[in-house]
């Protein structure tokens, strides 16, 4: 019986946020009619597939932001796909808690917005680790462009061999650069558009060089070394800053867990000692006003100790 009760608040719910969703599209489609546009030259990436979720979305600013991180996390989801996951996970996560007897109304809304924004945090994670293979790969990827420039090969040709030989997901990027400049596109569009892409100190300076040495002249090949070997004292240098702030992180996770452990230690103990603070009404308001307290102060810890080199 509990289980369908629960089915039947999340399929409300679900029904409820669709038709809300039906009829923001429908009054923007009024306030704001759409005009038929000219066909365009180039392929576009379609938002969605499901024409009235696309067209809703269209009328956001955050969609060229979402894409882009997409596309950054080299995740092969549409928009319309991956908004369409973050509003699932809220209503299940917002359904979930507010079936919950045991804790306070209030909490549902808080459950559903984490619920909800967890599909993008797994996309930041998975961006920030590929920023950081990036960073890795890219003094060796320059290391390999100028022997192939001192070799005699041309600028285009050696981004081509840098994109054959390199490893993801350095290789992924140059290959794009690669054929961007053989199509006909200029190297000042299709190098800057490497670091809108790929949005790293070490990309805007490799990108500078290239620029400045295509207008005054000079031997890219020193550019470039000199360039991978500060790139790798750099990480040299953030590797040492990272080794010294895990001890803040982990200090912080263990002021975080320590509460939690402490707390069932003391209901495997002595389980009296806490049933006056689960059984009493206010008590869960203290316990959640207590859980949020520590994500925050975790989350604090975390910011405090994150130093950027």
């Amino acid at each position: 019986m509990i289980a369908l009760i629960t089915l039947l608040v999340f399929l409300i719910t679900f029904l409820v946020a669709g038709l809300a969703v039906l009829v923001g599209w429908l009054t923007l489609q009024r306030v704001e009619p759409s005009e038929p546009g000219l066909p365009g030259l180039f392929k576009e990436q379609s938002i969605s597939t499901i024409g009235v979720w696309g067209s809703l979305l269209e009328q956001f600013d955050f969609v060229d932001m979402l894409r882009r991180h997409l596309d950054q996390a080299d995740l092969r989801w549409s928009v319309g796909r991956f908004t369409l996951l973050m509003l699932l996970c809220g209503t299940v996560g917002f359904a979930v808690a507010l079936h919950w007897a045991w804790g306070p109304v209030w909490v549902a809304f808080p459950c559903g917005a984490f619920t909800a924004a967890a599909p993008y945090f797994y996309v930041l994670k998975r961006r920030a680790a590929r920023f950081r293979q990036f960073e890795e790969a890219f003094p060796d990827a320059l290391d390999s462009l100028a022997r192939a420039l001192r070799a005699g090969h041309a600028f285009a040709a050696g981004m081509e061999i840098l994109a054959r030989e390199s490893t993801p997901p350095v290789s992924s990027e140059m290959r794009k650069v690669a054929i961007e400049g053989n199509l006909g596109m200029s190297w000042d569009v299709a190098l800057p558009n490497l670091s809108r892409r790929v949005p790293l100190l070490e990309v805007s300076m490799f990108v500078s060089a290239v620029q400045l040495q295509a207008r005054t002249g000079g031997k890219l090949n020193e550019v470039l070394s000199s360039l991978a070997e500060t790139m790798r004292e750099s990480s040299a240098l953030r590797g040492e800053v990272r080794v010294l702030a895990a001890h803040g992180k982990l200090t912080g996770l263990v002021l975080t867990l320590l509460p939690i452990v402490i707390a069932v230690a003391m209901l495997v103990v002595n389980p009296g000692y806490l049933a006056v603070l689960i059984q009493h009404p206010n008590g869960k308001y203290l316990i959640f006003t207590a859980a949020c307290c520590l994500v925050a102060g975790h989350f604090v810890i975390r910011k405090l100790v994150d130093i950027r080199v």
